[in-house]
């Protein structure tokens, strides 16, 4: 799998996993008014993913990091959030795959690049992204 589509796998993930907890927790409810189980859990389930909330993802991922992360602009940081390799052979790789056409020996360059590409890729693969991001 490409990095890149690793890194929508894991907000895919997160956010299914989040809108899961959210159908077990319905269910929790209907059950407590009288509502059958299966009636609470298929109204969040029933509607489909249509935008991973990336901002919201990776807040809550950073606040149960536990440690300080900067992903709003820093690729490595974002990277490391959702568990992917952010070595500078994973970023060389991953700015080849999204076309850079500069010196990928600049890294500071080349991360700033990978950072807005990704986030706007997320978004035009249906993400939802704060504009300020992308």
């Amino acid at each position: 799998m490409s990095i890149f589509g690793s890194i929508m796998a894991k907000l895919t993930g997160y956010a299914e996993a989040a809108a899961h907890a959210a159908g077990s927790a319905a269910a929790a409810v209907g059950a407590a008014v009288g509502i059958g189980s299966a009636q609470a859990a298929e109204a969040p389930a029933a509607a489909p993913l249509a935008k991973v909330d990336v901002e919201k993802i990776l807040t809550e991922l950073a606040a149960k990091h536990g440690q300080p992360s900067n992903w709003r602009v820093s690729i490595v940081d974002l990277m490391k959030l959702l568990g992917l390799d952010s070595s500078f052979a994973a970023r060389k790789e991953l700015a080849h795959e999204l076309g850079f056409t500069g010196d990928t020996n600049d890294s500071a360059a080349m991360n700033i690049w990978l950072h807005k590409q990704v986030m706007t890729k997320l978004a035009e693969n249906g993400g939802k992204v704060p504009a300020e991001l992308h």
